[in-house]
């Protein structure tokens, strides 16, 4: 089985965050980098399938030459090989913008499943699964807190906030995955050694036969248009108890319309 999963490498959600004046895009020096969290459910998903039915598991993940670092920490967890696109004109590609150039290096690696996070912790858009599926024209089954396939058939069990829901369909699929579905395994020494050889090429978007103009800021459709930083917390509302304590706590609450 040929199993292609997702990765983004993101600012850390525990550094400051902040966007560039120049464009209002992500400033991606202004924090630490590391991989998208949902990302490493959606290899540790991958693993599991190809320890189960065999095959192999390529990582995918357009982003600066910085990403390598995640990569090399997605191989180290048991992925096979990488596929790196990295490419100047690709800075503020939108959602829209992504899944075209995506679409572009799955066609062609070719690929039995697409495995993703079913957001990344930046953008938070949670629609490149669908719009992969639309351009690839293949079924997807989206929120995956279980996968199981049977030869060309998967079903997915679909988060939703009465349960979940069993989701169908015939591979090749692209399945995005939520939190609950696994625990994602920490890479071994062996495996940190082992990264190092395993194969990653790097490609560009003319590699890819894509022409500069149509990817990045000026060719997405979505784009910033202002921003500010998020105001320093105020004080909290300190509420003296002389007999009347739960009174001024109503009124605090309802004050605020929350009760």
């Amino acid at each position: 089985m040929n199993i292609v999963v997702l990765m983004k490498q993101v600012p850390d959600t525990w550094s400051e965050r902040t966007l560039r004046a120049a464009d209002n895009t992500l400033d991606r020096d202004a924090a630490d980098a590391v991989m998208n969290e949902l990302d490493e459910y959606a290899i540790e998903e991958g693993l599991r399938l190809t320890e189960a039915h065999g095959g192999e598991v390529t990582i995918v993940s357009m982003g600066p030459e910085k990403a390598t670092e995640s990569i090399r920490k997605a191989l180290s967890m048991g992925a096979d090989k990488a596929v790196h696109v990295s490419d100047e004109a690709l800075h503020g590609s939108d959602a829209l913008v992504t899944s075209a150039v995506l679409a572009k290096v799955l066609e062609r690696a070719g690929f039995d499943l697409v495995i993703l996070g079913s957001e990344s912790t930046d953008a938070r858009t949670g629609v490149l699964a669908a719009m992969l599926a639309e351009r690839l024209g293949v079924p997807q089954l989206t929120f995956a807190s279980k996968v199981d396939i049977d030869g060309s058939a998967i079903a997915i069990h679909r988060l939703a906030d009465y349960g979940y829901d069993t989701v169908e369909g015939t591979l090749p699929a692209v399945v995005s995955v939520v939190e609950k579905i696994n625990e994602p395994r920490y890479p071994s020494f062996k495996g940190i050694m082992a990264a190092k050889k395993k194969p990653v090429e790097t490609l560009t978007v003319a590699d890819l036969g894509i022409d500069p103009a149509q990817v990045g800021l000026a060719a997405s459709a979505t784009e910033v248009v202002e921003w500010a930083k998020r105001p320093p917390r105020a004080a909290g509302v300190v509420v003296t108890d002389d007999g009347d304590g739960g009174t001024k706590a109503a009124e605090f609450l309802a004050s605020r319309k929350f009760i």
